[in-house]
């Protein structure tokens, strides 16, 4: 299962899930959906965000879970 590596990137960071959100510029349900791993669609646009706020490219973004099962 592919899932963000959002938090983990942002402690790395010293950076909190708050500051990202208010980086983001979107309403909190959909950030805190994204942010928590419990969305299935992302948008390009906000890929792109992220890897301008994050300063990182798109595939760090992301890490497969071997662990969980498949949806």
């Amino acid at each position: 299962m592919i899932k963000f590596n959002i938090m983990p990137m942002l402690r790395a960071k010293g950076r909190t899930k708050c500051w990202l959100y208010e980086q983001m510029n979107m309403n909190y349900r959909s950030f805190n959906r994204m942010a928590s791993g419990e969305t299935k669609f992302i948008r390009s646009e906000t890929i792109e965000t992220l890897c301008q706020i994050l300063e990182c490219p798109p595939n760090e973004l992301f890490i497969i879970d071997t662990t969980l099962p498949e949806a």
